[in-house]
């Protein structure tokens, strides 16, 4: 890490760090492989009549998970974007069962495990498929055993509703900055909450080593599941299907930008090379972490021989965008992200409260703190000098006439309306203040 780069974070101004290790897919050494993928997407086509049963918001999509493209053109212009090509948010922030990008990870692997245990006790046959995971005889034996998670919120939703729907007793161990509504909700469905007085990496080792300690408890570890990270992958396809709809090419002349909220990295990650796969060179994948919260940047630009946190760069992890309150990134996901990203960019809190409101008030969009962040990509490529270096390197300058940006939303509309008329009353504060 440069000085230079190692200051503009300890005076937590919003940056742009460009990774000098990118390269091409093809030549990119990583720990997992793109059959992966596929075969990712195809348990979910499979999970598809489970889901249907199971989870009443899931009846009328046949049990799919998926979200909307939204073209967010006044959106961009509002956001001082430069308004040049294509703009979209992709609609994560309303994912049903969990409302948030969690659901693509969480509800996956809770099933997978589901349909493995239940073939281990003898409960179905070995060519039984999911919906047999439905049962009400199997899932009363699912009470006997217990699905475990560490979380600063959203993916404790998702693990937390989805082992429930099958049955399962559910625990999320929470860590101290977890907000109130979240604890709740997981409560009202019947999952234990045990909140520690500590950040996510606590919260973490606790329900790690409770399901270490206890052969009855199935852990979903979101620093080092490939199943969640595949879970999340299985979203490139979908993605690609919806720009074909709209016949909006990606090639070299067509560049697309893609912006995603990083925590602990397991969703971007997954995201990120599922969309390498789809896409190739032609895709060009930005994390965002807030500016007391950059565990990927902090990582990646120290180079991934020894862990870097971000206490050990003078931060605080203190940030009101819970979700991304994480000090140490994933180092499966560093392995993955170190050949593949482009760069990672950090914004501070009150710019996500500002976001949130104009997404709001342009768009109709009911995004959380964590989710705005996406929102200030296009902005921070094309007004940043880092961005334009990154335009010129990779022989995009003369081709942003023709780029298509998405920016991954990942949650917001569960947030109770009492809750985010305070972000959005914040947001349009701070809006007032500036003029």
């Amino acid at each position: 890490m440069t000085d230079r780069v190692l200051q503009r974070l300890r005076d937590l101004e919003p940056l742009l760090w460009i990774n000098p290790k990118l390269g091409p897919v093809g030549q990119a050494e990583v720990p997992v492989s793109p059959a992966q993928v596929l075969q990712a997407e195809d348990n979910w086509r499979a999970l598809a009549p489970l889901l249907q049963r199971c989870f009443p918001e899931l009846a009328q999509s046949g049990g799919v998970i998926a979200s909307d493209l939204i073209e967010v053109d006044t959106l961009a212009r509002a956001m001082d974007a430069g308004a040049v090509g294509r703009f979209f948010v992709k609609g994560d922030h309303a994912l049903p069962v969990a409302g948030s990008v969690k659901a693509r990870g969480g509800i996956y692997e809770v099933c997978l495990h589901g349909l493995s245990l239940a073939r281990a006790l003898g409960l179905i046959g070995p060519d039984d498929g999911p919906e047999a995971l439905a049962d009400g005889a199997v899932q009363a034996r699912f009470a006997d055993y217990t699905i475990a998670v560490g979380s600063t919120g959203n993916l404790g939703l998702s693990v937390g509703l989805a082992a429930r729907g099958l049955g399962f007793r559910a625990v999320v161990h929470m860590s101290s900055d977890a907000k109130a509504w979240k604890v709740a909700r997981l409560r009202q469905h019947g999952v234990e909450v045990v909140q520690h007085p500590a950040d996510y990496g606590k919260a973490v080792a606790a329900a790690r080593a409770a399901a270490a300690a206890d052969p009855s408890i199935y852990f979903v570890d979101d620093e080092r599941s490939e199943l969640l990270f595949f879970g999340y992958a299985a979203a490139a396809a979908e993605l690609r299907d919806q720009l074909q709809a709209r016949q909006i090419p990606v090639d070299a002349d067509h560049p697309l930008f893609l912006y995603l909220p990083c925590g602990i990295g397991g969703a971007p990650g997954g995201v990120a090379y599922g969309l390498k796969q789809v896409f190739g060179d032609h895709a060009h994948c930005f994390f965002v972490e807030p500016a007391q919260s950059p565990c990927a940047l902090v990582q990646l630009a120290a180079g991934l021989e020894q862990v870097v946190t971000v206490y050990d760069v003078g931060l605080t992890n203190k940030t009101e965008a819970d979700g991304m309150a994480v000090a140490e990134v994933s180092q499966f996901v560093a392995a993955v992200m170190q050949p593949l990203l482009s760069g990672v960019y950090t914004v501070r809190d009150t710019d996500l409260f500002r976001w949130l409101a104009l997404a709001q008030e342009h768009a109709a969009l009911q995004l959380e703190p964590s989710a705005a962040a996406c929102l200030g990509g296009p902005a921070m490529i094309y007004n940043s000098a880092e961005g334009q270096r990154y335009l010129a390197e990779q022989g995009l300058a003369q081709k942003t006439e023709q780029a298509c940006h998405v920016m991954w939303a990942t949650g917001g509309s569960l947030v109770p309306a009492s809750e985010y008329q305070g972000f959005l009353d914040k947001g349009r504060q701070l809006l007032n203040s500036d003029h």
